[in-house]
Formats: C-alpha cells, sequence, structure tokens
C-alpha cells in the first residue's frame, strides 16, 4: 500500500477573510483601549460599560 500526501492550502479568499477578521479584532481591542483612557469623561464612561458587556476585566 502506498500513501499520497498532498499539500493543502488556504484559498485565498479564506485567507484574506482570516487576515480581516483579525484586524477588525485588533482594531476593536484599541478602540476599547484607548477610549478607556480618554480624558472625556462620557468617552471613558461608553468604553467602560463596553468592556463589562464583553465580561472583561477592567479594574
Amino acid at each position: 500500500m502506498s500513501s499520497l500526501t498532498k499539500a493543502v492550502s488556504l484559498p485565498a479568499v479564506q485567507r484574506d477573510a482570516l487576515r480581516y477578521g483579525i484586524a477588525a479584532i485588533l482594531l476593536g481591542i484599541v478602540f476599547i483601549g484607548v477610549t478607556g483612557f480618554a480624558p472625556i469623561q462620557a468617552i471613558h464612561d461608553a468604553a467602560h460599560n463596553t468592556r463589562h458587556a464583553i465580561s472583561f476585566p477592567c479594574h
């Protein structure tokens, strides 16, 4: 018996979707992190409530 191995790679569409998904997650984390340290109280409170809504520890 012989076995044949074939390298499998993701199609370009799936690769792009993965890249965009990771970029969106990182951008969201940056937005929440930056606004959490914003000097304007309303922006800080919005980020604070968002962190609580997604169960992200903030204090």
